[in-house]
Order: C-alpha cells, then structure tokens, then sequence
C-alpha cells in the first residue's frame, strides 16, 4: 500500500512541478524550488519502483521521511496553498501511519499541519481567509493519519490471521499425511506378513495335530514342519519387502499380469483351491498394479479362509473406457448384515483395505453377490485414463 502512495504522489509532483516553478522568486528561489522537485519527484520514483529494496531503510529512518517533508513544504511554498500539490501532503500522515503506526501518525501529522498553516498565514495573511479553509488541509492531514495507522493494524491483523491458518492447514496436512500413512502400512501389513503369519500359524496347528496323535506319521510330519519353516521364511521375506518398498526412492515397475499368475499359482499350491483366470494385454502401471495385485491377492484369501470355496475365477478386460477386473468364487457368500464399520469394529481390515486400496486408485469397487445365486463377487472398474494420462 505505501508503494501505491507514493505512487500517488509520483503523478500530483509531476504535475505540481510546472506551477512551483513558475511562482518561485527568480534566481536562487527557482534553484532551490528545483532542487526540492527534482529530490521529492526521484524519493517517489524510486521507492516506488524498488519499494522491497529501499521501503526497509524508511522503515528503520523515519528522520529520512522527516526531511522529505521538508523538501516537499519549498514547494508547497512555491505553489501555494491552493495548487494540487497541497492536496499531496496529506500523502505525509498516511504513509507515517502506515510505516510508524498512531506515534508516527501523529507526529508527522503534526508536522505536516503546522507546515500547511504556516504557508496559508505566510501567503493568505493579508487576505482575511476564512478559517474553515485554513484548518481543511491540517484536517485532512489527521484523518489521513489516523486512516493510516487503522489500515497498519488492520494488516497486521490479516497478516497474522493468515499466519495462523497457513499453520493450521500446515498441521492438518501433516496429520493426514500421517493417518494416511499409517492406513497405508496397516493394508500392507495385512496384504503382506498378516495373512502370512496366519498360513504359518495354521501349519503349526496342523504339526501339532499330527505329532499329538497316537501313531504320528514321520512323513507328514517331515512334510508340515517343512510347510512350517517355508511359511515362516516366507513372512520373513515379505517382511524385508516391506521395509525395502518403505525406502524405496520412486516407484518400482510391476508388471501386474504376470504378477498375477505367479500369485495365483502359488495359492493354487498352497491352497489347493481351482483358480482360473484370463486377462487382457494391456498393463497399468505400476502404482495401479500395486492396488489391483493387493485386492485381487484379498479376494483370493478371503474365498479360502472364509467362504469355503472350491473355484475361483479371476478375469480381467476392457469394456468401453473401462478395464473391469472380477474375482468371482463360488463359496456361501457374505453375512447379509456385513457393512465396513461391523468389520472395523470387529477388527476384520481385508475389505476395507480393498475399498481404501480402490478409492487410492480412482477405482469403483462392488463386493456382493454379482449376477450368480452363490458365491461373493469382487469387481473393480478402473478408468482407461486412470493409467493413460
């Protein structure tokens, strides 16, 4: 704002300048009347072009303001009291109220006003001017000082207002930042080392079992102390995975189709449960293929663990501007009462990782019954320009 005054004051000098010239005394009265021009028409020019660069040392000077005034009252005195440029010096108060708050104001406006009565008396004395145009501009100068002073409060107010909610969204954004990232670290631990640490603990039932019975068969045992110790270090794999994606720099390539069928040949050896599948020749990329690899992986165990399934089909294809990915299982189907918040509360993640993992990559998720009497269909509609733009 101050650049804008003294802005204001550049034009009414430049056009002042003409008339204080021409009722200057001849001789050493229109030198100095000159060289008063000259320094409070550069003053203006340049604080108003380099305001960042030299406004700090007005700041810091306010003599420096002081003996602008000065220079500007020669030519006050040279054009009179009733020219434009009497008009400017109420431009004095107001950048005082702004640079120097209400001390400053009333300082300079004091000044500023006595100058201005100083000249009208000097020049009108012998006139008899009425005193309502003596104290207009003096008045002028006041109001112009305290206007300065309130816009100088009114700033420093939005500016602090502003300050305190650029900390607040900072915060809020770091706690996003935060809760996203831990959502993110729970879906991994659950897609990852959780269903893992489950098959090794179903393993060792079974060891369990079969050593505890009367006649133990040293071959199955031999056989599930190896399901045991290949699960264990399974899950210690998946563990450095994690922690090596944590600190990974960048995104990794992922080919999904293939990823894909490598994970569900190894269900099908695991589990033993028929999996077929079919899948397009286009591949997304990677961040996408992370999302699609995890709900597909979910679904998979789901229909193991929970649906007591004997066939699931995972396919995927493109229909219009979607890539339709469906994994289809022929189990009992889900409860009629599931809603995510009953799973979150009775601390069951897997659907809600897959609804969250779909919303990350702009996916549109159903879990339902599909177009089938039995069975749970999971199908995810992904965008074309999800992974073309």
């Amino acid at each position: 704002m101050c650049r804008q005054v003294f802005g204001f004051r550049l034009a009414m000098i430049a056009l002042a300048a003409p008339a204080a010239l021409l009722h200057a005394a001849p001789g050493l009265g229109v030198r100095l009347v000159g060289v008063a021009v000259v320094v409070t028409f550069m003053v203006s020019y340049v604080l108003f072009r380099d305001w960042e660069r030299f406004g700090p040392l007005l700041l810091r000077h306010p003599s420096l303001l002081a003996a602008d005034t000065l220079f500007g009252s020669l030519l006050l005195i040279s054009a009179g009291p009733d020219t434009t440029l009497a008009y400017v010096s109420v431009c004095t108060p107001l950048l005082a109220g702004l640079a120097y708050s209400w001390r400053g104001a009333a300082g300079f406006a004091s000044l500023q006003s006595l100058i201005l009565l100083l000249v009208h008396a000097t020049l009108k004395g012998d006139r008899h001017a009425p005193v309502a145009e003596a104290l207009l501009l003096p008045g002028l100068c006041v109001i112009s000082g305290a206007m300065g002073s309130t816009l100088r409060n009114l700033m420093l107010r939005f500016g602090a207002a502003t300050q305190a909610l650029t900390t607040a969204q900072a915060r809020l954004a770091a706690a996003e930042a935060v809760s996203a990232e831990r959502a993110r670290l729970a879906r991994e631990m659950h897609d990852s080392v959780a269903k893992t640490l489950y098959g090794v603990a179903l393993a060792a039932d079974g060891l369990a079992a079969t050593a505890s019975a009367e006649a133990p068969d040293p071959a199955r045992i031999r056989d599930q102390a190896d399901l045991v110790s290949r699960s264990a270090r399974r899950a210690a794999a998946e563990s450095r995975e994690l922690l090596r994606d944590l600190r990974r720099d960048g995104v990794q390539e992922l080919p999904l189709w293939p990823e894909l069928h490598a994970c569900i040949k190894d269900f099908t050896k695991r589990t033993s449960l028929r999996v077929t599948c079919s899948f397009p020749q286009l591949d997304p990329p990677s961040p996408l293929a992370r999302h699609l690899l995890s709900i597909t992986t979910e679904a998979l165990e789901n229909a193991h663990r929970h649906a007591s399934a004997t066939h699931v089909e995972v396919r995927a294809a493109v229909h219009g501007d979607l890539l339709r990915l469906t994994i289809q299982d022929d189990g009992r189907g889900l409860p009629p009462d599931t809603t995510l918040e009953r799973l979150r509360a009775s601390g069951h993640f897997g659907l809600l990782g897959m609804v969250e993992r779909a919303a990350q990559a702009g996916a549109r998720i159903r879990i339902g019954r599909g177009g089938r009497e039995r069975g749970t269909e999971v199908r995810v509609d992904v965008p074309l320009r999800a992974w073309q733009a």
